[in-house]
């Protein structure tokens, strides 16, 4: 039973006047009963569509007929209950209260029928919004997602385009009836572009033959006079304003050859969605590419780390250790230690003049050539002339230079023989705790080539002077003050704990240095050596 029958039931037990609802469509002769308990014989009352109140014999009985306001060709029959002849309440209020039954009945079908004929499209978008939600890359939906809205709009031929990261280019991510490597890149700022100005103006164009004999753009583009609908790809922004990031496109319309308002809904609905995909797939491709750069970043670390020896080395001939922190993820400083013929102990350190992966490019090569150097050559001063051969090229090309001290100490002999190419911080810190600076020898590597003297020579003392080298990233870090950590603080550590193993001195040198920084990250590398033999 209708909400309308329901009520017509109510009102006839509540007034005890028999009622009947009936409609008459304009243009149409028949009348049909909407509620009510029919009439002896099919009877059916002679009512005009519209009219005025009127009273007509009925096979009940004389009633009085009064049109339902408001809804057309609808009426309502009041007849007055037996033996009384006539009706017994008013017609015409009883009308009023049936209109909005009728009213609110005509909406809802009125909707059921309007949802019955789009419920392709709405089908449509609940599909294409649980493709997007469970899609991380927009290209393995975008070419469904294009196959399915031309079939509902009726369209041959789709492109769905992107913008470029630089915001200057469109481009394609997926198309429907034409190949995708066809089409050419479209400039943002292409005047003769419909994709372009549909994204240069964030809002819809679109065009029916009807309305124009040709094509109202350039006549270069391939539309050739067929109607088109060119839709932007919007993407909300934090702030709530829409910025175009795409444009979706239609055309070579199948049937008629004409896009609807519903088809302008339609995709406009679609492209809202698609817009939060491509923005949520370009983060999550960002963020991935950015978790991959971090792992290659750190893979870099690490494979440079490696390449330092361990103190292990020459552990059976020396003291040793050694530390280094590169001030970004790679860096330019390094050192090697190197076990030589007849006892001696080779040591060395350089930093090149940056840092980052052009600086520890610089100090690959320089570790891979000071090993095979170092073996061949007979003195520092030639080992560093080979050095600088070696690295010649690549210290060109990068505009860098390499400051570099290579020491050889032999205890037997008693003597540290050494080349120093403008390093500054060299030290030797005799066993009464005095420094003593080993003055460079020559130019760093890279500057002026073959010059300075040959190397130079100190007396080692067995177990008791201790070899200090480190870089500029120690002696130039600075405190949130701005202060210089300097290089007393690190030798005067080395002469006060002179009679300790190096490794407590170089962790008392690191745990001063970081509490004078307030733990900050370096502004250069940091690398420190200390060696007793």
């Amino acid at each position: 039973m209708t909400r309308l029958e329901s009520l017509v039931a109510a009102l006839t037990a509540l007034t005890g006047t028999g009622l009947r609802v009936w409609r008459r469509s304009n243009g149409d002769a028949e009348v049909r009963l909407l509620a009510g308990r029919a009439p002896a014989r099919g009877w059916r009352p002679p009512l005009p569509a519209k009219g005025a109140a009127r009273t007509v014999k009925t096979p009940d009985g004389p009633a009085r007929f009064a049109p339902v306001p408001g809804v057309a060709g609808a009426w309502l029959e009041a007849r007055a209950p037996k033996p009384r002849g006539g009706p017994a309440v008013d017609a015409k209020a009883l009308a009023r209260v049936v209109a909005g039954v009728i009213e609110a009945e005509d909406e809802t079908r009125q909707v059921a029928a309007e949802l019955s004929e789009r419920y392709e499209e709405i089908d449509l978008i609940y599909s294409i919004s649980e493709v997007l939600g469970h899609t991380i890359q927009l290209s393995d939906a975008a070419a469904r997602i294009l196959k399915e809205v031309s079939g509902v709009v009726g369209a041959r031929r789709a492109t769905l385009l992107a913008v470029d990261e630089g915001g200057k280019v469109l481009r394609i991510v997926a198309a429907q009836g034409m190949d995708p490597s066809e089409a050419e890149p479209i400039e943002v700022d292409d005047p003769s572009s419909v994709a372009a100005r549909v994204f240069r103006e964030g809002r819809i164009h679109s065009y029916n033959p009807p309305a124009a004999p040709e094509h109202p753009e350039d006549p270069g583009r391939a539309y050739r006079g067929h109607a088109y609908l060119s839709v932007p790809v919007l993407y909300g922004t934090q702030n709530g304003v829409s910025r175009p990031i795409g444009v979706i496109n239609f055309t070579d319309r199948a049937g008629g050859d004409a896009f609807s308002s519903g088809d302008r809904k339609l995709v406009a609905a679609i492209a809202n969605q698609i817009g939060a995909a491509l923005a949520n797939a370009r983060l999550v491709s960002r963020d991935l590419e950015q978790q991959r750069l971090r792992r290659e970043l750190e893979l870099a670390r690490d494979l440079q780390l490696k390449l330092l020896p361990s103190p292990l080395v020459i552990a059976a001939r020396a003291d040793v250790a050694a530390r280094c922190r590169p001030a970004e993820v790679v860096g330019g400083d390094f050192y090697n230690l190197l076990r030589l013929p007849g006892d001696r102990v080779g040591v060395m350190i350089g930093d090149v003049s940056s840092h980052g992966f052009g600086a520890a490019l610089i100090m690959a090569l320089a570790m891979a050539a000071s090993g095979i150097h170092a073996e061949s050559a007979v003195d520092p001063a030639e080992v560093l002339g080979r050095l600088e051969e070696s690295l010649s090229d690549e210290l060109a090309k990068t505009e860098m230079f390499l400051t570099l001290f290579y020491g050889v100490i032999d205890p037997g002999a008693g003597r540290l023989t050494y080349a120093n190419a403008g390093h500054p911080h060299a030290f030797v810190v005799r066993e009464d705790g005095r420094p003593q600076r080993l003055e460079a020898t020559r130019p760093p590597l890279g500057l002026a080539a073959g010059t300075g003297a040959p190397e130079a020579t100190q007396p080692w003392a067995r177990r008791a002077d201790t070899l200090c080298l480190f870089t500029d990233g120690i002696a130039d870090a600075t405190s949130l003050r701005g202060t210089r950590f300097g290089e007393e603080r690190v030798l005067g550590h080395v002469g006060r704990m002179r009679g300790r193993p190096t490794i407590d001195i170089l962790n008392a040198v690191t745990t001063e240095l970081d509490a004078f920084t307030d733990g900050a990250d370096p502004a250069d590398d940091r690398t420190i050596v200390l060696l007793r033999v």
